[in-house]
């Protein structure tokens, strides 16, 4: 699907009061580059750093990892850094065999990131969720972010439903079960109904 922003969150102004209010309070969406196809495992190996980190202690994390790697970060110099590095640097256990996995995934093919934006939606996630560590959410980051794809609706992301829950319905948080529904007016534009509901999060003085 070819899409714009500046086409896309007009759709959506003409159908959503609310949302109208919110995109002209904080203006048209803004994505930053996405990163070349080659700098994808790259990518995803930040998210798996970056899990369950505030973003200075995940930086200064990210930041040793990067340091280890002699030249771009692929997975072929993953693979050459010991697991016990990686724990020196700030990894967990847990997130180490991630990265290593996700690492050989790449180096034996079961992974094609350089490809992988041929796939729908749904076979990108099943795609990516084949690799140890990386589950729906840190998909949808995926699609939504490098892929750019218009339509992703993080049902379990917390800043999605707190941001829909200020913006729609008066303070009350919607469960994960209820977010399906509640998106499907935004079709076929849910990322950009995503990103503002991010923006309402984060807004302390944002009242509807």
């Amino acid at each position: 699907m070819v899409w714009t922003v500046r086409d896309a969150t007009a759709e959506l102004a003409q159908r959503d009061e609310v949302l109208s209010g919110l995109i002209r309070r904080h203006g048209l969406m803004r994505l930053s580059t996405p990163p070349s196809a080659t700098r994808r495992f790259e990518t995803l190996a930040s998210s798996i750093a970056f899990q369950q980190l505030n973003g200075r202690a995940a930086e200064t994390i990210w930041g040793r990892m990067k340091a280890l790697v002699d030249g771009p970060f692929t997975a072929g110099a993953v693979l050459r850094v010991s697991p016990e590095k990686w724990r020196a640097a700030g990894m967990s256990g847990a997130k180490t065999a991630s990265l290593i996995d996700l690492a050989e995934n790449q180096q034996t093919g079961r992974l094609q990131l350089e490809t992988i934006g041929r796939l729908s939606d749904e076979d990108v996630v099943e795609h990516l969720v084949q690799v140890r560590g990386i589950g729906p959410w840190t998909a949808h980051m995926f699609l939504l972010f490098t892929l750019r794809r218009p339509d992703v609706w993080p049902i379990g992301d917390f800043g999605v439903r707190n941001g829909y829950g200020k913006a729609w319905l008066g303070g009350s948080m919607p469960t994960p079960a209820q977010m399906p529904q509640l998106g499907e007016r935004f079709r076929p534009y849910r990322s950009v109904a995503a990103w503002y509901c991010w923006r309402a999060a984060d807004d302390p003085e944002f009242r509807n």
